[in-house]
C-alpha cells in the first residue's frame, strides 16, 4: 500500500508530494519533491492500493456556492447584514466546523482567503484525477481525503 501527501500551493514552486510506502507493520519515504505539476500528481496515484491526501479544500460552503451563483444571476438575495453570523455559513464548511471542534481553532477559510487561490487549482487537479480514474468522492469515505497539518 501506498500514501500519497501533497501540499498543494496556488503554483508549482510551493507543492511538494510525499510519497509513504507501507510494509510489515511499517512505512518508509519513498518520494519526496518539490515544484510538481498536476501530471505528476495524477501519475503518482496509480495502481488500486493508493491513498491521497491532500492539503488543500477540497470544496467551497454550500452557501457560499448559493450566494456567489444568486449573485451573479441576479436572483434576489437574502438579507445581506454582513455581520459575523449572516457570513459565517458562507465561509467555514461543515468540515471546517468539526475541526474547529476538536483543535479549538477555525481553519482558512476557502471562500474568503487567500487559500481560495489554491482551491481553484485543486478544482481542476480533482478532474483531472477523476478523468484519470482515480475516485474521487468527497463526500464519501474513500481513497481521497483532504488533510490538514496545522490541525
Amino acid at each position: 500500500m501506498r500514501t500519497i501527501g501533497v501540499d498543494l500551493a496556488a503554483g508549482l514552486p510551493g507543492t511538494a508530494l510525499a510519497e509513504m510506502a507501507w510494509a510489515d507493520g511499517g512505512a518508509r519515504l519513498t518520494r519526496l519533491e518539490t515544484g510538481v505539476d498536476d501530471a505528476a500528481i495524477v501519475a503518482s496515484v496509480s495502481g488500486d492500493a493508493v491513498w491521497l491526501g491532500i492539503d488543500c479544500p477540497l470544496g467551497w460552503p454550500d452557501a457560499f456556492v448559493d450566494f456567489v451563483r444568486a449573485h451573479h444571476s441576479g436572483s434576489a438575495l437574502e438579507l445581506v447584514d454582513g455581520g459575523a453570523d449572516w457570513r459565517r455559513p458562507l465561509v467555514y464548511r461543515r468540515t471546517d466546523h468539526v475541526v474547529r471542534e476538536r483543535i479549538g481553532r477555525w481553519p482558512l477559510s476557502v471562500s474568503t482567503d487567500r487559500l481560495g487561490v489554491t482551491a481553484l487549482r485543486c478544482a481542476g487537479l480533482l478532474r483531472r484525477l477523476a478523468e484519470s480514474g482515480f475516485p474521487v468522492d468527497r463526500a464519501a469515505e474513500g481513497r481521497l481525503f483532504e488533510v490538514y497539518p496545522g490541525g
